[in-house]
């Protein structure tokens, strides 16, 4: 990544501001201030969608199945987001899987042994 600031204003900045452009990043979202930030309604149907397709689609044949078009960027975000908060995993062909389970939750929520 290229920084074309005066060397006055890149000083100007904050060390943990130039360690982030600096580092490798994992989501889609940190390295990509363009990525369009998805609404509540998109990333509900994106869920909805995979929960009813578990381990039907990989990844970009997903995206194409969508019952609404999102813009790639967006769909990358959402992924990352669920993916993160433990929803959605990949099988080792890369099929994406909804993993979570409300029913489960609700039965060992209140449980003293486990900490959530």
């Amino acid at each position: 990544m290229f920084l074309f600031l005066p060397k006055y204003r890149l000083n100007q900045l904050k060390p943990d501001i130039i360690n982030k452009m600096e580092t490798k990043h994992n989501n889609y979202a940190d390295y990509n201030q363009v990525a369009r930030s998805p609404t509540l309604q998109t990333v509900l149907m994106v869920e909805k969608f995979i929960d009813q397709n578990s381990g039907d689609f990989k990844k970009t044949e997903l995206f194409k199945k969508l019952p609404k078009k999102v813009m790639w960027q967006t769909f990358q975000v959402i992924m990352g987001y669920l993916e993160d908060i433990n929803k959605i995993a990949y099988d080792k062909e890369g099929h994406v899987i909804y993993i979570w389970n409300p029913e489960l939750y609700e039965k060992i929520k209140n449980r003293p042994d486990i900490k959530l």
